[in-house]
């Protein structure tokens, strides 16, 4: 079974010898303070660098109205984006800038606009390396906030750390089976058409 919110959080104040929660309605320290402290460290986490499990790709609708100078198009920035990694036009990265909540490049009213971006998945869809990560990064705050304690704040801290380092490492290569199985299918295909060709000339 997934975890939720809640189990994430209970998992962090375990670790600091608190209260489990099951909802941030409970009438207690522990429910306030990860009700105050949960989204923002979860968000935190997400925009630190492009993750994949929480990365999208959308094309862009373009606004009616030209910027005033400098750039040809604006667009509208999807609604759960946190960071945009990239634009591309036709696969090539672009020059952009980002303005409150749109995107400015030049481009033709006929390019397609497409943004690779991050976004907040569901707890559901959280990667284990991930949920570790963030739950020892609740934890360092919990210590502090909660059981008043700076050393053991320290220590989840560096737990935190190290958790992310091995969550980075661990996400990165996701994309490398993928482009790994790709070139492999790319291979097959391309030495199949090879076959079949020398088979016709022969």
């Amino acid at each position: 079974m997934a975890d939720s919110k809640f189990d994430i959080c209970s998992r962090a104040l375990v670790l600091v010898s608190a209260n489990t929660i099951t909802s941030f309605n409970d009438n207690n320290t522990e429910s306030k303070v990860a009700n105050q402290l949960y989204e923002s460290t979860l968000k935190n986490l997400l925009t630190r660098c492009r993750w994949r499990f929480a990365t999208k790709q959308q094309q862009l609708s373009r606004d009616t109205t030209a910027p005033t100078a400098r750039y040809d198009a604006k667009y509208p920035l999807p609604a759960d984006a946190l960071v945009i990694n990239t634009v591309t036009i036709s696969d090539n990265v672009i020059t952009y800038d980002r303005y409150e909540n749109e995107i400015y490049c030049d481009a033709t009213s006929t390019d397609i606009v497409v943004a690779d971006y991050t976004f907040r998945p569901n707890e559901a869809d959280f990667p284990p390396y991930f949920t570790s990560a963030l739950v020892f990064e609740l934890a360092s705050l919990f210590a502090g906030a909660i059981a008043r304690n700076d050393s053991l704040s320290q220590l989840y801290q560096s737990r935190a750390v190290v958790a992310m380092a091995q969550a980075k490492s661990q996400d990165s290569q996701a994309q490398t089976t993928r482009r790994v199985e790709v070139d492999r299918f790319r291979n097959r295909r391309n030495t199949g058409a090879m076959t079949v060709k020398a088979t016709v000339q022969s």
